[in-house]
């Protein structure tokens, strides 16, 4: 994908497996996913990419989310991210930036293995207050803490919006982690949002109160996102997620009240 001269590749590192009656839920209702077999299938099983986003624009090399890493628990598989970047030939060592939509361990894989920082000359960037929640506070997972502090030389934490990179803009959207962040792709007349996992399913355009059991505030985040899809209907934007199939742009289509996602 080509958003003016930035240029936007796809890092697939591996699958995710999931039970859609386990995760996706209307609030109460567990059994909403039914509707929609098109994308769950009559069985619920649910299957999806996990992975990252490479950014190029002016001299940075941007890696967006890291996938899960070199695992495979049966449910998560990963290991692929570095082959995909090395057909987008880059080297691990020529990437100048990662960032993190938030701190879930499907984003973070990549960060470190084995107590050493997998792209070693790159500053890594996050919000605050998803390190706060992740890392160094009270809430902390031990995962977390063991993936993420091999980069703590090369940390550097926003708390607001802010701009990253030429054409790269970090927008704060808390409601499915504490810090979880958009970023926003623009140049000249043409703008992309990396949504991470502000929305796990394209059926969530069209179901405006579906929810995953993953976000920490499920009506912050059904609130977050339903403004970033209502925006993007009505200004055009392409908009992707972690987790839609291919790692696929798309459009959001709104009529009647309804919306939907179309992708390109």
């Amino acid at each position: 994908m080509r958003i003016g001269s930035i240029d936007v590749q796809p890092l697939f590192d591996g699958v995710g497996r999931e039970h859609a009656g386990e995760i996706i839920s209307r609030f109460s209702n567990a059994e909403a996913w039914r509707c929609h077999p098109e994308v769950f299938g009559h069985d619920g099983a649910w299957e999806f990419p996990v992975g990252g986003f490479l950014v190029r624009t002016g001299d940075r090399v941007i890696v967006v989310d890291t996938g899960v890493g070199p695992m495979d628990d049966g449910r998560y598989r990963g290991g692929d991210l570095p082959e995909h970047l090395r057909r987008q030939g880059v080297a691990p060592e020529e990437v100048t930036d990662v960032l993190f939509t938030h701190l879930h361990f499907d984003h973070i894989g990549w960060a470190s293995v084995d107590g050493t920082t997998v792209f070693p000359r790159a500053v890594h960037r996050v919000h605050e207050a998803d390190w706060a929640h992740f890392v160094d506070g009270p809430t902390a997972v031990d995962a977390a803490r063991e993936k993420l502090d091999p980069v703590r030389e090369r940390l550097e934490l926003f708390s607001e919006d802010t701009v990253l990179a030429p054409g790269v803009d970090a927008r704060w959207t808390p409601g499915h982690t504490p810090g979880s962040t958009v970023f926003v792709l623009s140049s000249g007349t043409e703008r992309a949002l990396l949504l991470g996992d502000v929305v796990h399913a394209t059926v969530q355009f069209a179901e405006r109160d579906w929810t995953v059991v993953w976000d920490v505030d499920p009506q912050r985040a059904s609130a977050q996102r339903n403004r970033i899809a209502d925006d993007a209907a009505r200004d055009g934007d392409i908009l992707v997620a972690a987790h839609f199939p291919d790692l696929r742009f798309g459009r959001i289509l709104a009529s009647g009240g309804s919306r939907r996602f179309a992708a390109i």
